[in-house]
């Protein structure tokens, strides 16, 4: 099953002319693709699926969107051994 994660974008850059932001997922950061919505800003809370940014929400939905995610153990992927640029720790 795939599912969107939330999380907080803490900066914005591009990346080839592809607008790219951090996204904090709970201590995490990844980053995403930000195309699907360029009216974001820093400290916008967003739905990731696959590496997209796909839509805001609220820093409420966000929390209890997370809190269930957490609880049905969907998390793991996000804590996966990799540093924030995606290359693999040694």
């Amino acid at each position: 099953m795939c599912l969107a994660i939330p999380g907080q974008i803490n900066g914005l850059h591009e990346n080839a002319g592809v607008p790219m932001a951090k996204i904090d997922f709970g201590g995490i950061t990844r980053e995403a693709c930000m195309s699907y919505l360029p009216d974001a800003i820093i400290g916008d809370y967003v739905l990731v699926h696959v590496g997209f940014a796909i839509s805001k929400l609220d820093a409420e939905e966000a929390a209890r969107t997370y809190q269930y995610l957490s609880e049905m153990d969907q998390l793991s992927e996000l804590d996966d051994g990799e540093e924030e640029t995606g290359h693999e720790v040694p």
